[in-house]
């Protein structure tokens, strides 16, 4: 599967379902749901733009970086205190269980928003700017080279190169991201969402 496609389908079936409605959730439980959601209308609004299908609009995608800046890092750690899970939550106990791994991808998704808020103006890639060598790589992919972050011997792309490599702290810095097209930014938030999805979100049934 091509990169661009891969992405879009990541910013659908990572952030999508998010946005649906939790029928019996209160409290801190509601308030991360909404969170959620807000995130997921967030990335609504971007997936047609980074397709093409709709006219780029700076302020739509600054907007949106906003709303998952917003949401992230110790913003969202906040909202899920132990014993906070249970139907309806779709949170797994491996949240608590490696809260580490957890945190970081909060501060992650931070990152890789506040990147694409800053590389709004810098525009979309053209067909010949993103080269398989290029920015995610062969050598040293867009996040890094080393182990996937979920652990696994092979990227998440499957390409040999981690997610983020070795761990998270790895991954590209805001500042990287606010030089380049903001498709950069934009996959970064797609794959941290979907990373964080894996491992610390149960599947709907």
């Amino acid at each position: 599967m091509q990169l661009k496609t891969w992405a879009m389908a990541a910013a659908i079936s990572a952030v999508g379902l998010a946005a649906l409605a939790h029928s019996g959730a209160t409290g801190v439980m509601k308030e991360r749901m909404d969170a959620m959601g807000e995130m997921g209308d967030a990335m609504k609004r971007l997936t047609p733009m980074m397709r093409g299908q709709t006219a780029y609009d700076p302020d739509v995608v600054r907007n949106a970086a906003d709303t998952m800046i917003g949401h992230a890092g110790t913003q969202m750690t906040e909202l899920f205190p132990e014993d906070s899970n249970g139907a309806p939550s779709e949170a797994l106990d491996a949240i608590w269980e490696d809260w580490e791994e957890f945190a970081a991808l909060a501060e992650a998704l931070r990152t890789s928003a506040e990147g694409m808020k800053l590389a709004a103006e810098n525009g979309l890639a053209g067909p010949g700017d993103m080269p398989g060598s290029g920015m995610m790589g062969t050598d040293q992919g867009m996040m890094g080279t080393g182990q996937n972050m979920m652990g696994g011997g092979q990227g998440m792309m499957g390409t040999g190169q981690g997610m983020m490599g070795g761990t998270p702290g790895q991954m590209m810095t805001t500042e990287m991201l606010a030089k380049m097209p903001v498709n950069a930014g934009f996959m970064a938030v797609t794959q941290t969402c979907s990373a964080c999805h894996q491992k610390f979100r149960a599947e709907e049934n």
